[in-house]
């Protein structure tokens, strides 16, 4: 995945974050569906910054992996 096709999924996903996030009266699902949405984002922001560090660092960035959903939401801040 290209770095703009990144930006661009992160885009659609932002998007969708908002209107949930901006609806009044939230399902379940609607809450099952953010969470989700959270977890894509931040899978998306980790491959974009893996690109970026790879170029960086001199190595090809089409080496980055997606990572799974629980690896990329157990790192510590």
């Amino acid at each position: 995945m290209s770095d703009e096709t990144s930006i661009a999924r992160i885009d659609e996903l932002v998007t969708e974050e908002h209107e949930l996030r901006n609806k009044p009266d939230k399902t379940e699902a609607d809450l099952g569906r953010l969470h989700d949405l959270e977890v894509q984002l931040d899978r998306c922001w980790d491959l974009l910054r893996q690109r970026r560090a790879l170029r960086e660092a001199g190595k090809d960035p089409e080496d980055a992996q997606l990572r799974p959903g629980p690896e990329v939401e157990g790192y510590l801040s």
